[in-house]
């Protein structure tokens, strides 16, 4: 008889699932989709659109005043920003070099002089060497990237005191549904995305780690002034580098996206799932 929980390696499906992506989009990974500066501004912009789930993700985590904080895959200080407004400090792991430069900015506007950058991936900081533990919290907010989540989540198991919050995503995505529709075109081959959070649940019930979990459903949408500013800013996604390509993903925009305001718009929605723990109880 065959018990699921027992005998199936989460951990090994993770690996196999993020390997499946990887080599349906080699060198699409998000270090390299958010390097250039340009990128990760249109980044910020879009999820300051979204302020509200912004200020209830910062509101909804267990800190106060005091609190150091670990922002892993903090992008351009999306969260990492706000947070640094309520806490005592942040340390903001982020890799891509057009994040870091957008973070750098953005904190300087916003007065904010409490965050240390750490430039790496997850999967190349050492605990102890690179970061200032132990953090009151450690948040990884849609940036689970790494192949051995178990590793990963035994790292930040080491750099918190209390609280490790992970955000990540229930079935397919807006974006998995267009890459689906339009990857054989542009490359020939089937699109595969990565692993959700079922995958990542067992992951945890197998570490011995059994998280509070919120579903939640986020509609949103992103604007462009034009058909041409849509393809280009999609391309590196899309991984779309001939005029081929770019007429074919151009094609699918056109027939995606809606006039509203003078703008373009695309329409986007995700399950999104939240998990959380307190390692000290």
């Amino acid at each position: 008889m065959i018990e699921p929980l027992k005998d199936i390696d989460w951990n090994e499906v993770w690996k196999a699932q993020m390997q499946q992506n990887k080599e349906s989009s080699p060198g699409r990974d998000c270090a390299r989709i958010w390097e250039s500066r340009e990128s990760a501004l249109q980044f910020w912009n879009m999820c300051r659109e979204e302020r509200s789930r912004i200020d209830k993700t910062v509101w909804e985590t267990d800190t106060t005043p005091q609190s150091r904080v670990l922002d892993i895959g903090a992008g351009p200080g999306t969260l990492a920003i706000p947070f640094a407004e309520k806490v005592a400090h942040v340390t903001a792991v982020e890799p891509a070099e057009g994040m870091v430069s957008v973070m750098q900015e953005k904190a300087a506007e916003f007065g904010v002089k409490n965050i240390a950058i750490v430039q790496k991936r997850w999967e190349d900081v050492d605990v102890k060497e690179d970061l200032q533990p132990p953090y009151d919290v450690v948040i990884a907010s849609f940036s689970l990237g790494m192949t051995d989540i178990r590793l990963a989540i035994e790292k930040m198991m080491e750099a918190s005191s209390k609280y490790v919050y992970l955000y990540h995503f229930a079935g397919d995505t807006s974006w998995d549904r267009q890459w689906s529709e339009i990857w054989p075109k542009l490359h020939g081959r089937e699109y595969r995305h990565g692993p959700k959070c079922d995958v990542l649940y067992n992951v945890l019930y197998q570490m011995g780690i059994y998280p509070h979990i919120r579903t939640f459903r986020l509609e949103h949408s992103q604007s462009y002034s034009s058909l041409d500013e849509a393809v280009s800013a999609l391309s590196p996604q899309a991984q779309a580098g001939t005029q081929e390509q770019k007429a074919i993903l151009r094609d699918y925009l056109a027939k995606a996206m809606h006039e509203e305001n003078g703008m373009l718009v695309q329409p986007g929605s995700s399950i999104r799932v939240k998990m959380w723990w307190d390692k000290s109880q």
